[in-house]
């Protein structure tokens, strides 16, 4: 790698005015000169920006680069100073590497049979026909992340965890908070500390009543309370802001695209396609 690397001096996060998908422009200009760049980080020392699709597909399933909490000290966008930032907690695995991360993702795996996914399908095209027919009646003006990207989710991700309903209010008053609200700092301390202690408590219902939901399926493992209560907070973080973010994002493309959007509905068949699309298009994961 040598000197003539093209270098960026801070890391950009400004979208280009007219089109909220399209990258920063000195990304779009980064990749142009190559898939690398020289980057330096808050915290003075060097790095890298990759920008080739190959090469970030080769980064990411290289084991030589690391997934570990303790190393995001090391942020393009925060100086963390001297702050020394702690291990991910026990069974919080998207934070680790192997093998401390198969231990946990293999038996979270094992247990989204298909059974399972085809219970949890006809449930979502349930609450999705809810939400859909609550819109239609609160005519005629209604916002989609509140009424629909929102919630669908955060019902789902509860069916999955096994939450009582007599829970989910305040539950998802929480979720919504910790994942996906504008609050204060203290307002996400205190919702991020209410879902800890509630998934604390979900999992030792769990284990003096098993019920049919993944949180009791796991329970014939050799993971600990804490440990579970790890996973079950991956499973919320994992999918309540992407998807709430995908189906707001994704809406809003399809109506900036009117002739996408007219072949969609002209074809159904195409919806899987269309998905597949969005979800490369939007890019709505992040770190």
């Amino acid at each position: 790698m040598g000197e003539s690397l093209h270098a960026i001096e801070t890391m950009p996060t400004a979208r280009q005015p007219g089109c909220p998908f399209d990258p920063p422009k000195e990304l779009i200009q980064a990749r142009e000169h190559g898939p690398i760049s020289r980057f330096p980080f808050p915290d003075g020392h060097q790095g890298w920006l990759v920008t080739g699709y190959d090469l970030v597909r080769s980064v990411l399933a290289d084991s030589r680069f690391s997934s570990r909490r303790e190393l995001m000290r090391h942020h393009p966008l925060v100086d963390y100073g001297e702050i020394e930032v702690p291990p991910a907690p026990p069974g919080e695995f998207l934070l680790m590497d192997e093998p401390q991360h198969g231990r946990y993702r293999k038996p979270l795996v094992g247990k989204f049979t298909v059974r399972r996914m085809r219970q949890l399908t006809e449930r979502v095209e349930q609450i999705t026909a809810e939400h859909l027919d609550a819109m239609e009646k609160a005519r005629p003006s209604v916002d989609l992340v509140t009424a629909f990207a929102k919630p669908i989710p955060s019902i789902v991700i509860c069916e999955l965890l096994g939450v009582p309903y007599e829970d989910r209010g305040s539950f998802q008053g929480h979720i919504d908070k910790f994942l996906g609200g504008e609050v204060s700092d203290e307002e996400l301390i205190a919702a991020y500390t209410a879902t800890q202690q509630y998934l604390a408590e979900l999992v030792a219902a769990k284990r003096a009543n098993p019920t049919d939901d993944v949180l009791s399926d796991l329970l014939d493992s050799d993971l600990t309370d804490e440990e579970l209560r790890g996973i079950a907070l991956i499973l919320l973080a994992a999918g309540f802001d992407t998807t709430a973010n995908m189906l707001a994002l994704g809406t809003f493309a399809l109506l900036q695209n009117p002739e996408q959007l007219a072949a969609l509905r002209a074809d159904p068949a195409l919806t899987d396609n269309a998905v597949e699309e969005l979800l490369r298009y939007l890019s709505v994961a992040k770190q």
